[in-house]
């Protein structure tokens, strides 16, 4: 099959050992992103299979028309919105799902949380630059860190992620609270933690809170301009899932109004992140560019189950198939 990896910004996907399970088959990967349906469509015509490394690049339904040639969309992870899964299966092109892990992105989101509580990074970068024990030039963010014993982390949803998330806070002697759905608040307290009493309890308590929410319809935007204006000025606000989560222009004012009084975020509106933005303007923001999976051990987990799918479906066999409906579809007869 002509195969095209999408989006590998460090082109790690070749040096991957799992990558010889594409042996026999063509493959193409682009290493930059393409925006726009007319680039796409342009870029992607002469493809049969497509590997996409999570959501980098969307598919609605006018990009999928514009795909004569394409018969698989091999999903690294999960679907989760990207792609018009209604449109791919009226169009005959298949989406097999592959698998993840929560190891890689929850240590990510901890080392956020500790190199943001003792702001090493500026650190770090004044020393560099010959300044001895100097977070910043400005007298109003030249502060100490904060060590997270004693302290409430306070996680949103009490996920795979947020579990582990509240295990590390455990072992760090921090005070675990949790909210979210019924379901996670009483399996956290099931599990030792604290429930919070309300939503305005949660972010009014915390001194590191931590966003493990999947994005949905129903989440969208959930975190209000109210709910930060609750947060301590000494409060840290921590974002690894996504940046929809949180309603369009309220993190920006909120860390310009002084509470919460930093943010330490992996993930962002629009990715790559164009230089300009303002977040990367303001000295109390952490900033990372999307590394929560990525990581070697957890690249070779989702490439070999997105790779091996391909070649099932290649063969015949493939069981993972999100959308068995594509079959009925004449472009799979050809």
């Amino acid at each position: 099959m002509k195969i095209a990896i999408l989006d590998d910004y460090q082109d790690a996907t070749r040096n991957l050992d799992c990558f010889r399970l594409l042996d026999g088959h063509e493959v193409k990967v682009f290493t930059n992103s393409s925006r726009g349906v007319g680039q796409l469509a342009a870029r992607l015509a002469p493809f049969e299979a497509l590997v996409l490394i999570r959501e980098r690049t969307e598919f609605p339904r006018a990009l999928l028309a514009k795909l004569p040639n394409l018969k698989l969309i091999s999903q690294t992870g999960k679907v989760s919105g990207h792609i018009d899964v209604a449109a791919a299966t009226e169009l005959g092109i298949a989406i097999a799902e592959g698998v993840g892990s929560p190891t890689a992105p929850a240590e990510l989101a901890w080392a956020l949380i500790m190199a943001a509580q003792r702001k090493i990074v500026p650190y770090a970068a004044n020393l560099r630059a010959g300044l001895w024990q100097t977070v910043s030039n400005l007298p109003e963010y030249n502060t100490l860190g904060t060590v997270l014993k004693g302290r409430t982390l306070a996680i949103w949803s009490y996920g795979k992620i947020g579990k582990l998330i509240a295990g590390y806070g455990k072992a760090f002697g921090m005070n675990v609270m949790v909210w979210g759905g019924q379901a996670s608040r009483e399996a956290a307290v099931a599990d030792g933690y604290t429930a919070a009493a309300s939503r305005e309890q949660f972010f009014a308590a915390a001194d590191v809170l931590s966003l493990h929410l999947r994005l949905a319809e129903g989440t969208r935007g959930i975190v209000t301009a109210d709910d930060l204006a609750r947060m301590k000025p000494s409060a840290l606000f921590v974002n690894t899932s996504r940046a929809e989560l949180v309603a369009d222009g309220a993190l920006e004012a909120a860390l310009k109004l002084g509470a919460p009084g930093g943010a330490a975020l992996d993930v962002f509106l629009n990715e790559p992140l164009p230089q300009d933005n303002p977040l990367l303007r303001l000295p109390n923001v952490l900033a990372t560019p999307h590394l929560g999976y990525v990581e070697k051990d957890s690249y070779e987990l989702y490439f070999r189950h997105a790779f091996q799918n391909l070649a099932d479906f290649a063969a015949g066999n493939c069981q993972t198939i999100l959308n068995p409906g594509y079959a009925a579809h004449p472009r799979q007869a050809s």
